[in-house]
């Protein structure tokens, strides 16, 4: 039988169809080994995606293809290991060693539910079996504490070269906030240079360890605090949340702007309180207009993430402490919210796939 090559292989898993797997993000590196004996034939393959998105029905759609497409083949097996991909940046490797991918969920104005976002999108990102940290840099509202209902204080360890900081951690999640740090009530009245220097604390003096993704919950607005977080913060990419209404898209678009001019990659535009649905008659209701961030994402030229329900367990869980991505994951919220951070690793593993200093680490690694 003649030898099946790589590139025979991969241009057969191109034209595989499955919403949790991009064909783009393949390539001939994905195809660790090709192996043929008799009529057996083995592949073993590495994908850029979590590992929660290998699916059965994935599995078999590897299986099916080699087999249409190489008939001869009597027994087919696909070995399928996940990883991520790291960003390769020299800051971020310096202040953030063990971190791969560093996430800013921002917004122009605030109200529009980004804290909500940030904490949903890493809950969502841990449930796909990543390693995720999350750190409060809105240091003037810090919000994290009780959306994710922590109250203590985190603990300091002394190592041979300095004393550092433990996260906290809840639903599988690496946690910091300045909320963690000052009493409940006590307003932070700090100038930038502060604020902004607390957040690089978080980042210099706390055992994050290795973490495949560390999303940052921005400031609102685009002032002072904000252009210095994003020029201290060594950023993979950024997050814009936003609502329909056009009040809210003006704040929008100046954000996605700042981002853009120091060379941040805007992944894309979440839409918040996209629509609401009647418990009791299941109609729809557009309450802030409709069609707003997907209508944006496709004036500026980046992906348009998904569209997010207005719900009241969402308000209940965040008072509650308990995200809704965790508590009811069946529900079409939390469905949503993993759709959104699935398409947030896609798009990252993309931008780090098509950089030339990118660096494939193994998920095992």
């Amino acid at each position: 039988m003649a030898e099946i090559t790589k590139s025979e292989v991969l241009n057969a898993f191109k034209k595989i169809e499955d919403k949790n797997l991009n064909v783009n993000l393949l390539t001939l590196n994905s195809i660790k080994t090709v192996e043929t004996k008799v009529n057996d034939f083995v592949v073993n393959v590495v994908l850029p995606v979590p590992p929660a998105a290998v699916t059965d029905e994935l599995k078999n759609k590897f299986v099916d293809i080699l087999k249409s497409n190489f008939g001869r083949l009597e027994k087919v097996k696909v070995n399928i290991e996940t990883k991520v991909t790291s960003h390769k940046d020299e800051k971020k490797e310096r202040l953030l060693p063990g971190v791969k991918n560093t996430i800013a969920v921002a917004s122009g104005k605030g109200g529009v539910g980004k804290s909500t976002v940030a904490v949903n999108l890493a809950v969502a990102l841990a449930r796909d079996g990543a390693k995720v940290g999350l750190i409060d840099a809105d240091i003037y509202g810090p919000s994290i504490p009780l959306m994710l209902g922590i109250n203590e204080k985190p603990k300091v360890y002394q190592n041979p070269k300095s004393a550092k900081m433990l996260p906290l951690e809840n639903f599988g999640i690496k946690l910091m906030s300045i909320g963690f740090l000052v009493d409940d009530g006590t307003p932070v009245i700090w100038r930038g240079p502060m604020a902004s220097g607390a957040v690089k604390q978080f980042m210099t003096d706390v055992e994050w360890e290795e973490l495949d993704y560390l999303v940052f919950d921005m400031p609102p607005g685009t002032g002072d605090i904000q252009l210095t977080l994003v020029q201290t913060i060594p950023l993979t990419g950024a997050i814009i949340v936003t609502t329909p209404q056009e009040v809210s898209l003006i704040d929008a678009r100046k954000g996605l702007k700042m981002f853009n001019r120091v060379n941040v990659p805007v992944l894309g535009i979440v839409e918040n309180m996209s629509f609401f649905i009647a418990p009791d008659t299941g109609k729809q209701y557009d309450i802030f207009g409709t069609g707003g961030g997907e209508n944006l994402a496709k004036e500026l030229e980046v992906p348009f993430l998904g569209g997010i329900p207005i719900n009241s367990k969402i308000r209940i869980g965040g008072d509650q402490g308990i995200p809704m991505a965790f508590d009811n994951p069946d529900s079409d919220y939390a469905k949503t919210m993993q759709e959104v951070a699935r398409k947030v690793a896609t798009e990252i593993n993309l931008r780090n796939l098509n950089d030339t200093n990118v660096e494939i680490i193994l998920g095992d690694e």
